[in-house]
């Protein structure tokens, strides 16, 4: 694995922030006075962003607002999550000794994530996961953000990797759509955060533990990029 490069996407696959993000939400929903939603409603929405989940949160419960006061809810949402951000959070089992398994073997490891730069390293320094990555790329890092192919490939530069040799670790649709636009060979976990099983999404390996993880990239280390960048 040496001279491996793996970017890791964050929600729904190193941490399952679901219930601290959820609960953003609702406090948001609150100052409407409208009734909490709940997590298997918001759960699919999390790869999206908070805006969206605030979005959906708002249509399941029947409300049409303009996007000022949908602005004034993500505020309400950034503010609440940022001094909540790992209260109920916790890294995915087996998520630490797959990391540093990796580590070990000569692997860099990268973060590429559409959550805010500033709350991703909030988040992984809370949950003192922070030391183990060379590389964060929030949704606001650059100017794109996944799908854009160059979000991952920026992760993959930050972390001092060669992108040709890189590696994604994903939840989502929206993280497979971003690895094969780069050209990287994706592993999905199954237990993250999509309304659509990841085995009908055409990741390169699922994997339903992270026991799993060094063979699936073992497997996988040997295979060149589909589009190397230049």
């Amino acid at each position: 694995m040496r001279n491996l490069t793996v970017v890791f996407d964050l929600d729904g696959t190193l941490v399952d922030t679901a219930p601290d993000l959820v609960g953003a939400t609702n406090h948001a929903l609150s100052d409407l006075g409208l009734p909490p939603v709940g997590a298997d409603i918001l759960r699919p929405w999390i790869s999206f962003g908070a805006q969206r989940m605030i979005v959906e949160a708002l249509l399941h419960s029947g409300e049409h607002l303009p996007p000022s006061e949908v602005d004034r809810l993500l505020a309400l949402f950034l503010a609440y999550y940022e001094e909540n951000i790992a209260r109920e959070s916790s890294a995915f089992p087996g998520v630490v000794t797959a990391i540093e398994t990796l580590t070990a073997g000569g692997a860099r490891l990268a973060v590429c994530t559409n959550k805010r730069e500033s709350l991703s390293r909030s988040l992984l320094t809370a949950l003192d996961l922070d030391r183990h990555f060379h590389g964060l790329a929030g949704r606001d890092t650059f100017p794109v953000c996944k799908p854009h192919p160059d979000h991952l490939l920026g992760a993959v530069r930050l972390a001092g990797g060669d992108p040709a040799h890189a590696l994604m670790v994903g939840d989502s649709d929206v993280d497979i759509k971003t690895a094969k636009a780069a050209g990287v060979p994706v592993v999905a976990v199954s237990f993250g955060y999509t309304a659509i099983p990841v085995a009908e999404l055409s990741p390169d390996r699922v994997i339903d533990h992270y026991d799993a993880l060094i063979p699936a990239i073992r497997d996988l280390h040997a295979v060149p990029s589909r589009n190397p960048a230049p």
